[in-house]
């Protein structure tokens, strides 16, 4: 869609918001308002309209008839229009002057009106507004003060292919069975890719996997235990009376229970993929268990598969079949070291897994890169506390005893902590941008303590994005949007005819958010949005990343001295005046095949 059409429509639809219904002169022509004037009046009529600050109705069919009242004339009588205006569409007694329309007909009227509208401003072919290769900025951001890079390792730097999330899984289920004593019956359940998402709560002591909103609310319809959906009815009754969830008080900072825990990293999905089909197997089989050991037992599988060192066993294997894109880091890298760029690195990850997988990237002298290497260094204690200090390795792995009063390039660093870090290295502040996919381990401390610059890698944005840019969402986005004007706009229509109209309404709304949820995911939609809120992911995203992005190669798209600027999201008492909003935010991705040359 071009801008000058998303420019259109954003002003028609928020100029019918702001109207009164207008007054009807006939049954079979519906009248505008001034935005749809706008449209579908040849010349500046519609805008003069608006100017004039009168922006009352009128009869289209009027306006090109030689007997029609001038402009200038109908900004004259709208104002007695006005008052018989009430009488017309409230169910009242009608104005003589006017013939009597039941408000069954203007309603739907007004619903058809709306539809054109929407359709006449959204041609085909209007998709591929948004890029994936973009970076998203939640505060601004000047790249030329930034000094200093920081990654994580796992899905920063690596990025995996899906294949690990199944290994992962397999592995865990037969822990599962063969170390727990967890029946047989649970390793005919096989992984399935796309039952889970990124983001989502688990309550430990019902079972119940779901997706929770930036206000604390679950998704009705995205409740499950097991693998079957949960009626909202029922939810109801689990909490209450009511689908909120006090999160403050059941789940921790860093959303790890006792009561409720939060999946924020993509290693999570096999757990909850687990967690789901482990409890479907007690509850198809009528076996009673207890839903808070078995998500102990089920993490503890989860965890061993990394303890026991599996996962990095069988990545240091095969680096080419679950290592993708490993040539865009050594690009990234190879860029910030060629500007001046000093480099660091902080996992979790044991250094002969590292090691393996950044000689596949970068190359065997990869840690040249790297003014500091750290690795083990469990997060996210490691930005939180001071109790650990660091230990260097040999070149062969083994631990090293003397005390560390420097770290120092070319060698590598385990466990310590952020506060000997920071004094060893004098780097502070938001001349420091570090990056990780984790909100919690990775960014959270880094931004609310120490005000580093910090950038999430969202590799789900890829997907998301593709979905976004089809024509099926853009039309059923913008016409749920509509309607959720229109429904906001007319219900003061209270007599019988009137509600079941709106009810109507209601329930295609219904269907127009069940639509839109799973073209991302059928059980738990976005990982994005929960209908019209963020989740309670989004928000933390927002919270505890300066920016986010699919992947570090969309670095490879700006120049170092490029800032970056967040849209101003218009808050619910302001109006959006500003073009980027009117063009719902396409004004706002950068034009990445411009900076082609930067690569």
């Amino acid at each position: 869609m071009s801008c000058p059409k998303l420019g259109n429509l954003g002003r028609a639809l928020w100029q019918r918001s702001n109207k009164t219904p207008p007054f009807l002169r006939s049954v079979k022509i519906q009248a505008f308002t001034c935005g749809s004037m706008a449209s579908g009046i040849s010349g500046n009529q519609g805008d003069k309209c608006c100017k004039n600050g009168n922006c009352g109705s009128t009869e289209i069919a009027a306006a090109a008839s030689p007997s029609s009242p001038s402009p200038a004339h109908r900004h004259q009588v709208v104002g007695k229009m006005r008052s018989e205006e009430s009488l017309g569409v409230s169910g009242r007694s009608y104005s003589s002057t006017a013939p009597q329309i039941d408000p069954k007909t203007y309603l739907w009227a007004r619903y058809n009106e709306m539809k054109r509208l929407v359709h006449d401003l959204i041609p085909p072919g209007v998709c591929n507004l948004l890029n994936p290769s973009t970076i998203f900025a939640n505060n601004e951001v000047d790249l030329d003060k930034v000094d200093i890079y920081g990654f994580d390792y796992d899905y920063t730097l690596a990025l995996y292919s899906s294949a690990l999330d199944a290994m992962i899984y397999d592995k865990a289920r037969d822990f599962l069975v063969e170390h727990y004593k967890y029946p047989q019956g649970i390793k005919k359940y096989d992984y399935i890719p796309n039952f889970a998402a990124r983001g989502l709560h688990y309550d430990i002591q019902k079972g119940l996997l779901m997706k929770i909103d930036a206000f604390h609310y679950i998704q009705l319809g995205t409740v499950y235990r097991g693998f079957r959906p949960v009626p909202d009815e029922e939810v109801f009754q689990l909490y209450g009376g009511t689908n909120h969830v006090p999160l403050q008080q059941v789940s921790g900072f860093y959303g790890k229970g006792p009561k409720i825990k939060q999946f924020m990293d993509v290693f999570s999905i096999p757990e909850m993929t687990l967690l789901a089909a482990a409890n479907d197997y007690f509850i198809s089989n009528d076996i009673e268990f207890d839903p808070e050991y078995l998500y102990k037992d089920v993490s503890e599988a989860v965890g061993m598969v990394h303890i026991k060192g599996y996962m990095y066993k069988w990545i240091m294997q095969d680096v080419e079949k679950f290592i993708l894109h490993g040539d865009e880091t050594y690009a990234v890298l190879h860029r910030l070291v060629s500007n001046g760029k000093k480099l660091f690195l902080i996992t979790n990850s044991p250094f002969s897994f590292v090691d393996k997988g950044m000689r596949y990237m970068v190359g065997k002298d990869w840690r040249e890169f790297f003014d500091v290497v750290i690795v083990q260094a469990d997060k996210p204690h490691f930005f939180n506390d001071c109790v650990k200090p660091f230990r260097r390795l040999d070149s062969n792995g083994d631990l090293q005893w003397n005390k560390i009063n420097s770290l120092d390039k070319g060698q590598i660093y385990k466990q310590g902590n952020l506060f000997d870090f920071l004094k060893l290295t004098g780097w502070r502040g938001s001349k420091v941008f570090y990056f990780g996919d984790h909100l919690y381990s990775d960014l959270a401390d880094l931004m609310l303590r120490h005000g580093w610059r910090t950038g999430a890698i969202v590799p789900e944005l890829e997907v998301e994005t593709k979905v976004v840019n089809t024509e099926q969402y853009a039309q059923s986005l913008t016409w749920l949007q509509a309607l959720t004007g229109l429904l906001e706009r007319m219900q003061m229509h209270r007599d019988p005819e009137s509600i079941k109209v709106l009810q109507d309404w209601l329930k295609e709304r219904e269907e127009l958010r069940a639509v839109t949820k799973n073209l991302f995911n059928p059980q738990f939609g976005s990982i994005f949005r929960t209908c019209h809120n963020p989740t309670y992911f989004s928000r933390r995203l927002c919270r505890f990343s300066d920016l986010y992005m699919a992947s570090l190669s969309c670095l490879l798209n700006y120049d170092l001295s490029y800032t970056f600027y967040p849209r101003r999201t218009p808050l619910q008492h302001e109006a959006p005046l500003w073009m980027d909003q009117l063009c719902t935010g396409c004004m706002k991705t950068p034009f990445l095949e411009e900076m082609a040359h930067i690569r």
